[in-house]
């Protein structure tokens, strides 16, 4: 998503945690194009230095992309208390500190009425669960619930947006940096499911057209709240509509039954 924005002429400021990764890039960009800082989303002071800095340097800010978040791979069972939390204080804690700041951002640094657009990457399993990905799922879920809250408050005339990403399975390095557990001791309890999972999913999406289609979506001002990415995903939220549609129709049919009943 950087090197596609910095292609289209656009100003970036990359946050990450080891700056070192970038260094062909700083060669290539100058300090006027491409800003490096090292953020640990983990820590306040590096989330506010960020936005400081970058307030010093450009005196605005347009769009933050917030892709922050790692997987433990495991049974909910079998998941360590500091693992699970571990998890939430990157993917939940991180993700929403840096969404806050930029609010605060967007509000106070940026002209009045000047839009304000937060991309926040979730995940397709924020409303299709994922076996073995048990508290990863809970994270994005409880990121999609902070994203919407958030959404809802903000008034109209501060013209903020926000989009919350939801990927399928694309080829990113990201899945290599997932950690991996081991499974439950009693063999039987370990779910088909989750084998599946462990051996590995099939990679669908292509990362390219992911941040050609993210970039032409905030281009285009239509910035909707929620943006399924992947085949997969698109197929996930279809079964979760279905599913919710079921439930809702059961539980009228039972209230209809039993009020006739009474």
């Amino acid at each position: 998503m950087m090197e596609h924005a910095l292609s289209q002429g656009d100003i970036v400021v990359a946050t990450l945690r080891k700056p070192e990764v970038l260094s062909d890039l700083a060669a290539r960009y100058s300090a006027d194009r491409l800003l490096i800082l090292k953020v640990d989303v983990l820590k306040q002071e590096d989330i506010d230095e960020a936005f400081e800095r970058t307030r010093s340097a450009f005196g605005r800010l347009d769009v933050v992309f917030v892709d922050a978040g790692y997987g433990v791979l495991t049974e909910v069972e079998g998941t360590p208390d500091d693992k699970a939390r571990e998890v939430f204080e990157t993917n939940f804690w991180g993700a929403t500190n840096v969404g806050r700041a930029a609010v605060n951002f967007f509000r106070e640094v940026n002209e009045p009425g000047k839009r304000g657009i937060i991309l926040q990457v979730s995940s397709v399993t924020g409303y299709h669960a994922s076996p073995g990905f048990g508290y990863y799922t809970a994270s994005k879920h409880a990121l999609e619930g902070f994203s919407d809250g958030l959404a809802k408050e903000l008034p109209t005339p501060w013209n903020m947006n926000i989009c919350i990403i939801e990927p399928g399975t694309f080829h990113i390095n990201g899945h290599k940096g997932a950690v991996v557990l081991p499974q439950h001791a009693d063999e039987s309890f370990a779910t088909s499911a989750l084998r599946q999972t462990m051996e590995g999913a099939v990679l669908e999406g292509d990362p390219e057209k992911f941040t050609w289609i993210v970039y032409e979506v905030v281009q285009g001002g239509k910035i909707s709240k929620g943006l399924p990415m992947g085949l997969d995903a698109l197929e996930m939220m279809n079964l979760r509509i279905e599913n919710l549609k079921a439930t809702v129709d059961e539980t009228n049919l039972g209230m209809v039954s039993g009020f006739g009943e009474n």
